[in-house]
């Protein structure tokens, strides 16, 4: 049995595909007000911000006013390029920027930044001991949302705050 609302996710991206990016912002738009659907900023987008993801109303107001400043980059490697990162730390905040910022997404997983990293010949040694440093940080660039599992391996869920996002976009020449 099919999915419906993979359905229409699949018919929407198509129908997007050969779209600019500016057409794209229209009809989605359009379907947004259309249908009712208040969107708010990048940080929702994807629907993976939700009801099972709880956030205070400040943290989600600074993370909208930091992603709306966010530089459009179409793929990792040049985001990469913009930051150059020099340290493991540092590779680790800009791939869960591209991943937090850039995509869209709430949160993100260890493995997935070390996959995007790997691609570019820049995997790390240990990605969850950068992601460790920078939750230590003062304040912090790094919180752990969740852990998944019993074992000392359990996949984490991550979010970079604020103060991450702007250290990011410090990297890249953007902090307003």
């Amino acid at each position: 049995m099919s999915d419906p609302e993979i359905g229409a996710m699949s018919a929407i991206a198509g129908a997007l595909h050969d779209l600019e990016e500016g057409a794209q912002g229209r009809v989605l738009r359009w379907a947004a007000e259309r249908y009712g659907v208040t969107l708010s900023s990048p940080a929702t987008r994807n629907g993976l911000k939700g009801a099972s993801e709880p956030e205070e109303e400040v943290d989600r107001a600074s993370d909208e006013e930091t992603t709306a400043e966010a530089p459009k980059f179409e793929h990792f490697a040049e985001l990469f390029h913009a930051a150059a990162p020099k340290t493991d730390v540092d590779r680790a905040l800009v791939a869960g920027y591209w991943f937090q910022a850039i995509l869209g997404n709430a949160y993100f997983q260890s493995a997935a930044l070390n996959k995007e990293l790997k691609n570019l010949g820049h995997g790390l040694k240990n990605v969850t001991e950068s992601l460790k440093y920078n939750q230590e940080k003062k304040p912090a660039r790094v919180i752990q949302l969740r852990k998944m599992g019993n074992s000392r391996q359990g996949r984490k869920q991550y979010k970079l705050t604020h103060e991450g996002l702007v250290y990011v976009q410090r990297l890249i020449g953007t902090e307003s």
